[in-house]
């Protein structure tokens, strides 16, 4: 008897502990498509707030005016940095000078090239009627010359990045409806297999809750351990990419890891505590004679 009942202690000991490790990997593969995601929507931010619209003002600006213009700019929620380039400056540039390779102030008797302020797009410039309304909202300010930024490349770049943006988000919800199915079937798995526990405290007289709360109570360590589990997996994972690819950055996303790590281990707990209470409860409200059926 009491080879038996070791036996069976084993046996839900090893049916515990695989569960776990099923919940964990498929825990650490939602975190692995979130950070993959997180990564791809912030390169997709940081590509549209990398257009430059060029602001050119007028000959005679005074540094009072100048300045009112660049606050004008600056102010706009289209802008996310506003930097003033001075004519002298761009003729001192050894990049321009080798680009053109002409003595320009020698050719034309003075300096040709405009006062301009570098306005470096945000990512609402994705907007294509707000951005229009900001160019000439731009034109129509006193002291500036012309405006000009590039519009077709502009208009491609959000096109193709809204495109991917919303594939990737199907990507995502699909994987996240499969993941929730696998730990669904997994849980229940785990609580039919002590369908005849529950069954045998029914028809002790055992109340719902008393039923309920040692499963729950159980779901949710297992939900901490399995979250905890593939937290360490995705931190391993992550370790190893950053060790042979540094170029990619990992340690300077350290706040948002740290996030998607804490949601593994809060969803761990709450999935496994949900999906045990529907469990539960429907061998709870099931009668004796149809446990068997399972």
């Amino acid at each position: 008897m009491k080879r038996s009942d070791a036996l069976l202690k084993r046996r839900v000991r090893r049916s515990y502990a695989v569960s776990t490790v099923s919940i964990a990997l498929v825990l650490f593969l939602l975190g692995t498509v979130g950070y993959v995601m997180m990564s791809v929507l912030r390169a997709a931010t940081g590509m549209r707030e990398s257009v430059t619209m060029i602001v050119e003002l007028k000959d005679g600006l005074g540094e009072e005016k100048r300045d009112s213009i660049g606050s004008a700019l600056a102010g706009s929620d289209m802008v996310a940095a506003v930097q003033f380039v001075s004519k002298e400056d761009k003729l001192a540039d050894e990049g321009f000078r080798q680009a053109f390779d002409v003595d320009i102030e020698g050719i034309m008797g003075e300096n040709p090239l405009p006062d301009t302020f570098d306005v470096t797009l945000s990512a609402r410039s994705s907007d294509v009627q707000a951005l229009e309304s900001f160019v000439e909202e731009s034109s129509a300010i006193d002291g500036v010359e012309r405006v000009t930024y590039p519009r077709m490349f502009l208009e491609k770049m959000h096109s193709v990045l809204d495109t991917m943006q919303i594939i990737l988000l199907l990507f995502g919800g699909t994987m996240l409806v499969i993941s929730l199915v696998l730990l669904n079937n997994t849980i229940r798995l785990v609580i039919i297999s002590k369908r005849n526990i529950i069954n045998t405290m029914k028809l002790v007289g055992a109340t719902r809750w008393f039923i309920m709360k040692p499963f729950l109570g159980a779901s949710a360590l297992q939900g901490l351990c399995a979250g905890v589990l593939a937290t360490a997996l995705l931190c391993g994972a992550l370790y190893g990419l950053n060790a042979n690819f540094p170029e990619i950055g990992i340690m300077a996303q350290l706040r948002e890891i740290g996030m998607i790590a804490g949601a593994m281990v809060v969803a761990g707990i709450i999935v496994a505590v949900l999906f045990t209470l529907f469990a539960v409860n429907k061998f709870v409200n099931m009668k004796s004679s149809k446990t068997y059926l399972y």
